[in-house]
């Protein structure tokens, strides 16, 4: 299926996200991205169109995916977000 890939690798920004067209993605749901470049180089920010393959998961891995993303979500209450001065203070 068709597929939008955005790449960027900047002081700004490092991400890669590639969005299959008129399809609905769900929870466990693989994307293998075809024809994808081998190297960006530092600076660049690049957009094309390529191909994409979609592999549904099944429902218990569907299940496992959402259930193990919930736990993980709540890592994130553990980062901090003091002030420097207070970190090294605890440190």
């Amino acid at each position: 299926m068709p597929c939008t890939v955005d790449i960027e690798r900047t002081a700004d920004s490092f991400h890669v996200y590639a969005v299959p067209e008129d399809v609905f993605l769900r929870p466990g749901d693989k994307v293998l991205v075809h024809n994808m470049p081998d190297h960006v180089a530092f600076g660049e920010r690049t957009s094309f169109q390529t191909r994409a393959t979609v592999m549904r998961a099944g429902p218990l891995t569907r299940w496992w995916t959402q259930w193990v993303a919930i736990f993980e979500l709540t890592e994130l209450y553990h980062c901090g977000f003091e002030p420097k001065e207070a970190a090294a203070w605890n440190a």
